[in-house]
């Protein structure tokens, strides 16, 4: 860090390149010990919600600071199925989006869209940001899982209110209900990507409601910025390398070759855990079950044996991204659907923190650190050099 210089006393700051180590501000919404390996959402550790939790009740508790009571809970599933269905306009939109398009842009238009036909989008009640926020939510699975069918000429899938979020977005992505197994492993997989404080994209959306823009524009602004690959994307990229090394013989000498080069390996280090990403674990466990129950154990067994070569040769961990690329490609989801996945389960959190940015504003204005030159005066420009 270092001093801010030509600022009086009073405005005199240590900064950081990329913030880090620096506190922005206070959420009582998700805690994180990165030398501890610890994620807390509201109080509850991240390991009870994943054996225990399902994501609307994550959700909810993102949303109220409190697990919800059965009638609750029952009211709140009931109320994101009503939703899911997009405008007509929408739909139309998804239909003529040409085929080179890139998934995130595709999401980041389709969501600013709803807010166009949206009647309460300019609304900034509280009782109407939780409406949006619930249409959110609902929608953005539905906008995900049809945008690829139609992209492969499939027909438009209508969601189906009575069955759970993770269960819905299955069913409309392939056509057929899932299994206990799939639906539970995509549960837990939505859980743990529910939130992660104050990262870049949950960030922007603050920053962008900070400035009592609406919350259509500050998804959207939190959207544009996952769709950067220092990230989002990590995941796709695990599941990119692992088809480029193609077989479990392979992995060693590729991986030596990439160490060797200085070239990052995806989905390993983080920015924040100085020891395991809590989350991977589960989505560890997770992707070698489905391995198992498939009968494929290639994909597990060569992201194994990558872990052990990195741990080995560079003492780096896997985060969040790198187990959960094999355990979606268990599943059956496409590559291309990994990062806009990432935004279908962190719509809970953004959502959560755009509200208590509302509840508790103040602009987001930081200062900067100012490099260039002093006392340079104007020159005419005939007489310029």
């Amino acid at each position: 860090m270092s001093t801010v210089v030509g600022r009086d006393k009073e405005e005199e700051q240590l900064t950081s390149r990329g913030l880090e180590g620096v506190i922005a501000g206070k959420s009582a919404i998700c805690f994180i010990d990165g030398k501890l390996g610890k994620l807390v959402y509201r109080g509850i550790d991240i390991d009870e919600l994943a054996e225990n939790a399902t994501f609307e009740e994550v959700v909810y508790l993102l949303w109220y600071g409190k697990l919800p009571k059965l009638d609750e809970i029952n009211s709140f599933k009931k109320e994101l199925g009503e939703n899911r269905d997009l405008p007509e306009e929408v739909i139309s939109f998804l239909k003529s989006v040409p085929a080179t398009a890139d998934t995130m842009d595709i999401v980041r238009t389709a969501v600013s869209m709803l807010g166009l036909y949206d009647t309460e989008a300019d609304n900034p009640s509280t009782d109407a940001n939780w409406r949006k926020a619930t249409r959110l939510l609902s929608k953005v699975p539905t906008i995900i899982a049809n945008l690829y069918r139609l992209s492969n000429g499939e027909d438009y899938i209508k969601p189906e209110p009575k069955l759970g979020h993770a269960s819905n977005f299955l069913y409309m992505l392939n056509g057929v209900e899932p299994g206990e197994m799939a639906r539970r492993t995509f549960d837990c997989a939505l859980v743990l990507h529910a939130d992660h404080e104050f990262n870049a994209s949950t960030f922007a959306a603050r920053v962008t409601a900070a400035t009592l823009s609406d919350m259509y524009s500050a998804v959207v602004s939190a959207i544009g910025t996952l769709k950067g690959p220092l990230h989002g994307g990590a995941n796709e990229d695990v599941m990119k390398m692992l088809g480029e090394i193609g077989t479990l013989s392979n992995v060693e000498p590729f991986i030596q070759n990439k160490l060797q080069e200085k070239k990052k390996i995806p989905g390993f280090g983080h920015r924040v855990y100085r020891v395991e990403d809590p989350r991977a674990k589960h989505l560890r466990k997770f992707s070698r079950l489905l391995a198992e129950t498939i009968g494929n154990m290639k994909w597990y067994e060569m992201s194994e044996k990558i872990e052990a070569i990195v741990k080995k040769e560079k003492n780096l961990i896997p985060n969040v991204d790198f187990y959960s690329a094999t355990t979606y490609y268990y599943l059956g989801i496409p590559v291309r659907l990994f990062t806009p996945i990432f935004a279908m389960s962190r719509m809970a959190g953004w959502t959560a923190h755009i509200m208590e940015q509302y509840a508790d504003n103040r602009l987001i204005r930081p200062l900067s650190e100012y490099t260039g030159p002093m006392g340079v005066h104007w020159i005419p420009v005939e007489n310029r050099k």
